[in-house]
């Protein structure tokens, strides 16, 4: 039997293998339609405010956390949920217009599906410890509403401070692509890149969050997080007396001390032309008060007028004795790693020195903020003044802990456009909540087909065409000798006649 006999059968042979390969090949699910935009609400009940967000993300985890890509907010009239603990009722009114915008912005369809969350920080954790009844009363009340509305409300919870932290620096290595990054195709992956640390600086403490290399190693305060398919355990170091507000006043004691009986104080961290009357009590009283060398104590009711010196050197070389002598010592600690991490400064006097006198120098940067004048500083902003006339002394502070071998992050611009979009700096958190809530919010199931690689289809596709071409080549063929054996064999009849 000659090949030319043979190769049809072979072709059919091929052709069953090819459909047998591609029954064996891996398939994927491809979406029909696309997905659909789902909805979380978050309200952050902070100390002298309240504010609504409202996230979205489409219907589809990456390693079953969610991938936020929106958010917009509205500020609540009126002063912070704590204000609110004798009259409960006020508190619910108070948060009526929100509620009202977010039904709103949410399509009606999903408002049943659209989970609701309240978390509380400081002041209302300090009410809770100090007058947990009225706390209480508080949260029922604003449980009470939070239930009678359209949305899925899903609780209200007073954050302690390692979660509170530990949520914004989720929400800051979110926002940076730490955990993941698009590629060029518009698909998640992971951005390789290492998660940075965050420093804050509030009013009464300065938080230092890092992430913990070693597994295990998380301490009884520290927070253990599952995203993206990651545990992460974060750790956050304290300074209790280390804020804003507490900086300046003991920094203005120490002043006073130092002076002795003089009633006129200059102070070398404020601008010059500025003054203020500061009575004794007002800066040296707690547990935060810092007594000076001296044996001289002021009264009181003593009070002494402060002058700005506007004296860079004078200024950083007095916060740098004054936290050298601190109990409080962010270097010292043993679970933070701060040579080999970065760290991201969330504060406003970092804020505002990085719009106003911009250097990739820090020191510089510092030197020249505590140089300019009053009327500088007001040309810049809108703040009050005395808000303005410590932003030297903050910023001095921040770059102490640069010395002591942190490595700081004051120019982010992806973080500094977040900031802005949300409203508020100190409302971070509320994205990083979310983000770890989504592990337990129901996803949609879209339709699918089942669907192969690019490359794979077009291999097969390939071999499809050479065996119907070699098939149709190998038919034609075979008329064509037939035809010509038919010709040759009538030629011959005629001869033969």
């Amino acid at each position: 039997m000659s090949w030319r006999e043979l190769l049809p059968p072979w072709l059919v042979i091929v052709a069953g293998l090819t459909g047998i390969v591609l029954l064996c090949v891996s398939t994927k699910d491809v979406p029909v339609a696309p997905l659909r935009t789902q909805y979380g609400i978050v309200l952050d009940a902070g100390p002298s405010h309240t504010i609504l967000f409202i996230y979205q993300w489409t219907a589809t985890t990456a390693n079953k956390t969610g991938v936020i890509r929106g958010c917009s907010s509205c500020p609540v009239q009126g002063l912070g949920v704590s204000s609110y603990s004798d009259s409960p009722q006020e508190v619910v009114k108070s948060l009526e217009p929100c509620l009202n915008w977010a039904q709103e912005e949410i399509p009606a369809e999903q408002h049943s599906q659209t989970p609701l969350y309240l978390g509380a920080t400081p002041s209302t954790r300090q009410l809770n410890l100090t007058h947990p009844t009225l706390s209480d009363g508080l949260l029922a009340a604003l449980t009470v509403a939070l239930k009678s509305s359209p949305f899925s409300f899903r609780g209200a919870q007073i954050l302690s401070s390692p979660d509170k932290e530990a949520f914004n620096w989720v929400a800051v290595n979110y926002v940076l692509e730490n955990f993941f990054k698009y590629d060029w195709r518009g698909q998640l992956v992971p951005s390789g890149k290492g998660m940075a640390g965050v420093l804050s600086v509030g009013g009464t403490s300065t938080r230092l969050t890092s992430h913990l290399e070693e597994e295990g190693q998380v301490p009884k305060e520290g927070v253990r997080l599952q995203l993206y398919g990651q545990t992460h355990e974060v750790f956050t170091h304290q300074c209790p007396c280390h804020g804003t507000d507490q900086l300046h006043r003991t920094l203005l004691s120490l002043l006073i001390q130092e002076q002795g009986s003089a009633k006129t104080v200059s102070n070398p961290c404020w601008p010059l032309s500025y003054s203020r009357e500061v009575q004794w009590q007002s800066v040296h009283a707690g547990p935060c008060a810092v007594s000076g060398d001296t044996g001289d104590t002021p009264g009181p009711k003593e009070v002494f007028n402060v002058t700005g010196s506007s004296n860079p050197t004078a200024c950083i070389s007095l916060v740098q004795s004054l936290l050298n002598s601190s109990s409080c010592s962010f270097s010292k600690h043993s679970l933070l790693q701060p040579l080999q991490t970065r760290f991201l400064v969330i504060s406003e006097a970092m804020d505002f020195m990085r719009e106003t006198v911009p250097s990739a120098d820090l020191g510089q940067a510092v030197r020249r903020l505590c140089g300019m004048s009053l009327e500088e500083l007001v040309r810049e902003s809108q703040a009050s003044l005395d808000t303005l006339a410590e932003y030297c002394a903050v910023s001095a502070f921040i770059f102490h802990l640069s010395t002591k071998g942190f490595t700081l992050n004051v120019d982010q611009p992806a973080w500094t456009a977040f900031q802005k979009k949300m409203g508020g700096r100190s409302s971070g958190w509320t994205l990083g909540y979310l983000l770890s809530l989504t592990n337990t919010i129901p996803q949609d199931s879209p339709s699918i087909l089942k669907g192969i690689e690019p490359g794979v289809w077009s291999l097969l596709l390939i071999l499809f065409v050479v065996l119907l071409t070699g098939s149709f080549m190998r038919i034609s063929y075979r008329v064509m000798a037939k035809e010509n054996s038919l010709s040759t064999r009538n030629s011959s009849v005629f001869d033969d006649n």
